[in-house]
């Protein structure tokens, strides 16, 4: 029998709407870019050779309308994994769910998830202004381990590695290892570097930096770069990738991030004039999503 999902589980607002991000299902587009500062909806929207709609409720703004043919949506996050779980959660639920019966559709839509990002890179070649690619995201943050099937969407030989590398502090939250859909990775790699990306749940300690609180392993940092799997390093901090990579393969999404880096923190250097390299990296990739 199919499930009926209670109106405290999916919170549909009096016009229709989603409850967080206001959008009504025939507002969203299959594709859809995600943004975190509710500001850089407007930086991709004036790209468009036409809007839909234009909607916003708190840090989610969110305007659909056409690139070269393609249609497309635009959405603020605001900044964190919590708000990565509340946007993925309600996309899907948009395209996937009947909001007339509250039940899963029998087709299930797949959506495709691009996040445009900025960061901080941690290896010393990855340079301010490289636009890159989150090959596999690394969540500190712990919110996969919240929903069934956590594992099988995994790389936990990565995952085993890395705690070991890093004498990992088990009563923080167990990293985990989630690599981005493998076609956008393909569609995208001409245009961007490669990399492996923590996404942290904050902007201090979470990311080794010390202000008046001393993280509890001051050293983290220094492991974190030295780590190497067959290869394969880490490369950059940002706050909300492997989230939003980790819903989109429990979900069966298509999910990406790419970042400006916009600091460099091992030569202690950042940029806070970043918004140019914003601007390339966005028209980069509507011209790539519109060819997809």
């Amino acid at each position: 029998m199919m499930r009926t999902i209670p109106a405290s589980e999916l919170i549909i607002n009096d016009d229709g709407s989603i409850f967080h991000l206001h959008l009504r299902p025939e507002q969203l587009a299959d594709t859809v870019i995600l943004v975190g500062d509710p500001g850089r909806v407007a930086l991709v929207a004036e790209h468009f050779e036409n809007i839909e709609c234009n909607v916003s409720n708190r840090e989610f703004n969110t305007v659909t309308g056409t690139y070269k043919g393609k249609r497309l949506t635009v959405l603020s996050t605001g900044i964190g994994i919590g708000n990565i779980d509340i946007s993925v959660t309600e996309l899907d639920a948009l395209a996937n769910v009947d909001f007339a019966t509250r039940q899963e559709k029998a087709e299930k839509k797949q959506l495709t998830l691009v996040r445009l990002g900025t960061s901080g890179a941690i290896q010393p070649d990855i340079k301010v202004g490289d636009f890159l690619f989150s090959r596999t995201s690394v969540g500190f943050d712990g919110l996969l381990s919240y929903y069934k099937g956590r594992d099988a969407v995994c790389d936990l030989e990565l995952e085993e590695a890395f705690v070991k590398h890093t004498g990992w502090y088990e009563k923080m939250p167990r990293p985990y290892f989630i690599d981005a859909d493998k076609t956008l990775f393909e569609h995208f790699k001409d245009s961007t570097v490669e990399g492996m990306t923590i996404a942290a749940p904050g902007f201090y300690a979470p990311q080794g930096r010390w202000v008046r609180l001393e993280p509890h392993d001051a050293r983290l940092n220094e492991k974190i770069e030295s780590f190497d799997f067959n290869g394969r390093r880490i490369t950059n901090f940002e706050m909300e990738g492997s989230a939003l990579a980790g819903l989109a393969a429990l979900m069966g999404h298509r999910a990406a991030t790419i970042c400006t880096i916009i600091a460099q923190r091992i030569a202690l250097d950042a940029c806070t004039d970043y918004k140019p390299f914003v601007q390339k990296m966005i028209a980069m990739a509507l011209d790539k999503l519109a060819a997809l």
